[in-house]
């Protein structure tokens, strides 16, 4: 296989998209098939307003990585009595477990800058989503 012909990306030169079960969120895809020929993973930048984020929701068929860059956010991971609730900040890693609920929720002043890894690639297919 040959290599890919592109190894640098910018978020300038991604096209962003608001996700679905998302409010006040602007993702850009950086490594994905498209821009690098990667298909064994996905990295996303976000971008999420005060009050906004996730509605709770679980992906099925893969797991995910939120790596803070900028901004706080409450994140509630999983149902019922078994519910974690937790605060994260720049330099703060979470993990969503395939086919587990979770919400993210931007708690700061400012906007949160987000950095998010899906393995296999989600490719926003919405009927990877639970709700």
């Amino acid at each position: 296989m040959l290599p890919p012909t592109r190894f640098v990306v910018r978020e300038a030169d991604v096209p962003g998209y608001h996700p679905a079960n998302h409010t006040g969120t602007l993702n850009r895809r950086l490594i994905s098939a498209e821009t690098v020929g990667c298909t064994s993973m996905e990295v996303l930048l976000g971008t999420v307003e005060r009050n906004e984020g996730a509605l709770p929701h679980a992906h099925p068929t893969l797991d995910q990585v939120c790596y803070m860059l900028e901004g706080r956010a409450r994140i509630e991971v999983g149902e019922g009595d078994a519910m974690r609730v937790d605060e994260i900040g720049p330099g703060d890693a979470c993990f969503f477990p395939r086919n587990v609920m979770h919400r993210f929720t931007v708690v700061s002043d400012t906007p949160v800058r987000v950095l998010i890894v899906y393995n296999p690639p989600y490719m926003e297919r919405p009927e990877n989503v639970r709700r």
